[in-house]
């Protein structure tokens, strides 16, 4: 029977943090394998416009970014495998990942699972997923043109997407809960332009309480006042496109490391070493461990010092 290979690394997840983490262990001669999971490139492919990743000035589409990082990555001989982790064996001092494909074995891990987009939990929120509601307006948004939609949500994302929209839209009715968004600063500098021009209208403090639809799909949203929650009214509309934060893609690593609100924590004890789990040679990057920045610069970042961590760990093992 032929004995399976063992990894050095095994990287888990393809947005910022995996690829980068791919990146820099490769050029470390660590051979790494990354394993893409069911959203390769992550959540940054939706994205229809960058224009903070340094170097790209000129503003760049999140597909054509993840892409070029992609290309990177395969350029310095990383092994990118499209699967999906299914469990996760760290009982062993060799970690066994199950996929749905094949089983693999490393000695060490960077799990880059990143994030999932957060739904409202309306009753009947689920049963329009795809007839009128969407988490992602440049996929979706097309599909609405000249009609009227909603985004609720107050942060980049949500004034993103209804700017994107309102090129698109009739109107775009943007839903916050609070009476400021927390937005950039030249995002909010654009909001107020489309403000003017009534392709975009604010409905500041108020929250989505109820979704009206058919077998065609939403037709229209009630609403009602954060302060008086009595205080309600029906908005028509077409499309509902969500956009109030993410949840980390931690579930499979229930039980298995240790976790505050779904985010793993890292082990800050360490000498020299800072992306770390509680399990020696398990390490983690990207939005599974921030619960702050969420910003893909700063999980590409993480993703590297990952990569460092995982060479210094795996030099004590004498496998390099």
């Amino acid at each position: 029977m032929q004995k399976k290979k063992i990894n050095k690394l095994i990287i888990i997840g393809s947005g910022p943090a995996g690829y980068t983490a791919a990146i820099y262990s490769a050029r470390a001669n660590l051979k790494p394998l990354l394993i893409t999971g069911l959203q390769k490139g992550g959540q940054l492919m939706k994205t229809e416009r960058i224009e903070n990743w340094p170097g790209r000035f000129q503003a760049v589409t999140g597909m054509a970014l993840m892409h070029d990082i992609e290309q990177h990555a395969l350029s310095l001989n990383t092994k990118i495998i499209h699967d999906q982790v299914l469990h996760v064996d760290f009982s062993q001092s060799i970690f066994k990942i199950t996929c749905e494909k094949q089983e693999y074995l490393s000695a060490s891990v960077i799990i880059a699972t990143g994030s999932s987009p957060r739904y409202l939990g309306l009753n009947n929120e689920q049963e329009f997923i795809g007839k009128g509601i969407s988490t992602c307006a440049t996929c979706d948004g097309f599909f609405y043109k000249a009609q009227d939609v909603a985004v609720v949500g107050g942060g980049n994302t949500a004034v993103e997407e209804a700017l994107y929209l309102s090129n698109i839209a009739n109107i775009v009715h943007l839903i916050h809960r609070r009476k400021t968004f927390k937005a950039d600063k030249i995002l909010i500098q654009r909001l107020h332009k489309k403000l003017k021009t009534g392709s975009i209208i604010l409905h500041t403090q108020y929250i989505i309480v109820n979704i009206l639809g058919n077998e065609n799909g939403v037709y229209a949203i009630e609403i009602a006042q954060t302060n008086n929650i009595n205080n309600k009214k029906i908005t028509p509309i077409k499309a509902l496109f969500i956009a109030i934060g993410s949840i980390p893609n931690t579930h499979i690593f229930h039980e298995k490391l240790h976790m505050e609100k779904g985010y793993i924590i890292l082990n800050k004890n360490l000498k020299n070493i800072t992306t770390q789990t509680n399990i020696s040679g398990v390490f983690a990057a990207g939005d599974v461990v921030d619960q702050n920045y969420k910003q893909a610069i700063t999980s590409s970042a993480s993703g590297c010092m990952a990569a460092l961590d995982a060479e210094r760990y795996l030099n004590t093992l004498d496998l390099i």
